[in-house]
């Protein structure tokens, strides 16, 4: 069995890579976090750092990771070892990254998948919040560590990690390509019909009002352009091997940064559509409730759960307006999921050398069960959210960093424009490399450093410090140290390894 460059998995062409890269982009952030962070940080004014993030940091990355995915042709663990041998952590970091995603990803899905089908009748009654916590989840009093089943959780939970197990053992075209290419169109559709939909609500020119009034006096506030960056950096699914991977399945004749361009400026596209819809809605809800956006305009789990379903159950045709909102969450997630799975499958073959469904059957089955263990319970959302907030503050930034640097130490930026130029329509200069070295690594390290002291000395979320010291603290370095142990595994066919280097470095 072999992975090697010349009989690695190809994507068809250039279409079904560039819809399976948006599919990875385009997923709950974009729907649930862009609008009010949008809001939140000077309305319509935000877009001018918003656009000024995704052309200095977001877009500049992305061919950063599309260079090092193409040139070496490899998952990003041995990327990075064909870079400097030492640098196999990094990849392996980025890898265990994903796994900490895949876990909890997975819950929300099921949870979109339930209220699909809650949507057709208003199952959340007349008090949409007590039935997500108390009923749906069945929440624990306090934080705990109960692994008490809830069954309504569970079977949802199951049934996306089949659905998903299923789709990835059929290979990067058959499995991905081609779901991304069904779904990917069919999310566009659904959303657009949903934000039509909004825009006819009573109230709606409220909502938008309220999204896009601009407050310039934001834009002097250091605070709304580290939001920018970092919407742009979690939203484009960069450093954290996702479109390193993705890349390495092109063909060697493809054109990198029209692809990335096109993938940059598609997810952009979804996040103003999303944040039309949503305050759309969240204008006709105001106006229902007879209170201000600023009271009901909230984002994540509160706005899809708890502020959507309270919506659905006062608009007209609130089941249709139901069902295409959850079902686009729904659909947005697959995609991401597919992405970040994909990740850590295309490591353990790289390692391991087994066939694809072996690999994605390793990969995926004990996913699921912790997922199902740590998730699936009456003590899952805690948990959840903790995962959440210290991966992406504290795992994907700080990876993100350790790889600009392990690049510009080892790998000459010159070197990576220079292998992108040969097959693409946009060439990259020096301003390329200026962006990368300079500007995104002094807002990563700034991002990074700010984050790591607000928690530090306010806390997070109000959980005690034990729960946060082992879920976030420890999870975030535990994977480091994982990472270390893993890169001193041997590889298997090591010689073939060192032959595929060879070939990629012509």
């Amino acid at each position: 069995m072999t992975t090697s460059s010349q009989s690695r998995e190809t994507f068809a062409g250039r279409k079904a890579f560039i819809f399976a890269a948006i599919g990875s982009a385009v997923g709950l952030g974009n729907i649930w976090r862009f609008p009010y962070v949008t809001y939140e940080n000077g309305g319509g004014a935000f877009i001018f750092p918003y656009l000024v993030a995704l052309l200095t940091a977001g877009i500049p990355l992305l061919f950063l990771d599309y260079a090092i995915g193409h040139k070496y042709r490899a998952s990003p663990p041995l990327a990075f070892r064909k870079i400097n041998k030492h640098f196999e952590t990094f990849g392996w970091w980025q890898v265990l990254i994903n796994v900490i995603i895949g876990i909890y990803y997975a819950v929300i899905l099921g949870w979109a998948a339930s209220y699909t089908y809650f949507s057709l009748n208003s199952a959340w009654g007349a008090d949409p919040a007590g039935f997500f916590f108390k009923e749906y989840l069945q929440m624990a009093e306090g934080v705990t560590l109960d692994l008490d089943f809830v069954a309504s959780i569970t079977g949802p939970l199951i049934g996306v990690w089949a659905f998903i197990l299923v789709i990835l053992a059929l290979g990067v075209q058959k499995g991905i390509g081609k779901s991304a290419a069904f779904f990917m169109p069919l999310l566009t559709l659904m959303f657009i019909v949903l934000v039509i939909s909004a825009l006819f609500l009573p109230g709606a020119e409220k909502g938008l009002n309220a999204l896009f009034t601009p407050d310039w006096s934001k834009l002097l506030e250091p605070s709304v352009w580290v939001a920018a960056y970092g919407q742009i950096f979690f939203s484009l699914s960069i450093c954290f091997g996702i479109m390193i991977t993705y890349s390495s399945y092109l063909k060697k004749q493809s054109d990198l940064t029209g692809s990335g361009l096109v993938v940059g400026f598609a997810n952009s596209s979804f996040e103003l559509l999303a944040g039309i819809g949503v305050f759309a809605a969240l204008g006709f809800m105001a106006m229902a409730g007879g209170k201000e956006v600023s009271e009901v305009a909230t984002s994540g789990l509160g706005l899809a759960f708890i502020a959507f379903p309270a919506i659905i159950d006062q608009a007209p045709f609130g089941s249709v307006i139901g069902v295409l909102f959850f079902g686009s969450l729904l659909f947005a997630g697959i995609t991401s999921l597919m992405s970040v799975l994909e990740v850590i499958i295309s490591a353990v073959q790289d390692k391991l050398r087994f066939r694809r469904s072996v690999s994605t059957a390793i990969v995926c089955v004990p996913m699921a069960l912790v997922s199902i263990l740590l998730f699936g319970t009456t003590t899952g959302l805690p948990v959840l959210d903790v995962l959440d907030k210290f991966v992406n503050s504290f795992g994907i930034v700080a990876v993100g960093l350790a790889v600009i640097y392990a690049v510009l130490l080892n790998e000459s930026l010159s070197g990576l424009g220079a292998h992108i130029n040969e097959t693409s329509s946009f060439k990259l200069g020096v301003t390329w490399r200026i962006l990368v070295g300079t500007v995104t690594s002094t807002v990563l390290v700034y991002m990074l450093f700010t984050e790591i002291n607000k928690v530090a000395t306010e806390g997070y979320g109000g959980y005690p410090a034990w729960f946060v010291n082992t879920f976030g603290w420890g999870m975030a370095i535990g994977l480091i140290v994982v990472a270390y142990l893993l890169s001193r595994l041997p590889w298997n066919n090591l010689t073939e390894t060192k032959e595929v280097k060879g070939d990629n470095n012509e």
